[in-house]
């Protein structure tokens, strides 16, 4: 009996809007789902494999921000970029009842309601970025155009320093 192919709904998702994506998969057992760890776990640069982060601002609504996974979120040009006074990371006990992900496996398509979303720009660069496919273990790799157009995002310099 052939092995049956995961499908996430990040990927069902992409199947149905008619998005090329590549899929990969990583394993999670050592505990280890940071972004660096995955992206040596499939093998990326770094530069192309992208973190979901979610905020809430000042006006308490939640933002969602995807940078590459070795970059620090600045939260002033964070704020700045989606019109708030300020914006705080989210707690992680509340990132399963915000979004519907846990974290590590946190995509920024398929949460349970849609969020303001900002790519840092440094997508652009990228022919093709990796983020999580929402479950721990799963990635999908998809054209920056693509997930920008899905996730109805906008591109924005929303990481600290310059990149390296």
């Amino acid at each position: 009996m052939a092995k049956k192919e995961v499908k996430t709904n990040v990927m069902r998702m992409l199947d149905k809007a008619g998005v090329a994506y590549t899929p990969h998969a990583y394993d999670a057992s050592d505990g280890a789902i940071d972004g660096a760890a995955v992206a040596r776990k499939l093998g990326q640069d770094p530069a192309a494999v992208f973190k979901t982060l979610v905020t809430q601002g000042a006006s308490k609504n939640y933002f969602v921000f995807v940078i590459p996974v070795l970059r620090e979120l600045d939260l002033k040009k964070a704020a700045r970029a989606v019109g708030e006074k300020s914006v705080a990371m989210l707690h992680v006990a509340d990132l399963l009842k915000v979004t519907g992900y846990v974290r590590g496996g946190c995509s920024p398509l398929g949460m349970k309601k849609p969020f303001v979303t900002v790519l840092d720009e440094s997508c652009l660069s990228q022919p093709a970025i990796a983020v999580s496919a929402g479950h721990i273990g799963f990635q999908v790799e998809l054209a920056p155009a693509d997930l920008l157009k899905l996730a109805r995002a906008r591109t924005a310099d929303v990481t600290q320093g310059d990149l390296a």
